[in-house]
């Protein structure tokens, strides 16, 4: 159960994060997850990253171009759309109200536990 529900969170959270390394540059889904372990991401599994790109290029967050690679095979880029500027923009303001007020139940469990601890020791 906790492990669905950090899932869950996880998805959410992902799909800004994307969006934000995107409205950067282009990136192919290889490098996308480079950058995305970077910044402590390791944990996703690599067949989680296609799966999100495309669900966020159904709905037109993204776009994205095959080019040639001087390794190999033709690699697809990504770029982020209006839309998906917008959402990006949406995504920061939304985590900043959520760790705002998750910080805020935080500290007030915080000072309530050590309110508690005081008394006991009493």
């Amino acid at each position: 159960m906790a492990q669905d529900l950090h899932s869950q969170m996880l998805k959410g959270v992902l799909q800004g994060c994307v969006l934000i390394i995107l409205s950067r540059g282009e990136y192919y889904g290889y490098t996308l997850s480079q950058e995305l372990e970077n910044y402590g991401f390791a944990e996703i599994p690599k067949g989680t990253i296609y799966p999100l790109l495309m669900a966020l290029e159904k709905k037109g967050l993204i776009t994205s171009q095959m080019r040639p690679s001087p390794d190999g095979p033709d690699r697809k880029y990504y770029q982020v759309t209006a839309a998906g500027t917008t959402a990006q923009t949406d995504f920061v303001q939304q985590w900043h109200q959520l760790t705002d007020h998750v910080t805020q139940l935080l500290t007030a469990e915080e000072g309530i536990t050590h309110d508690h601890e005081d008394e006991s020791t009493r």
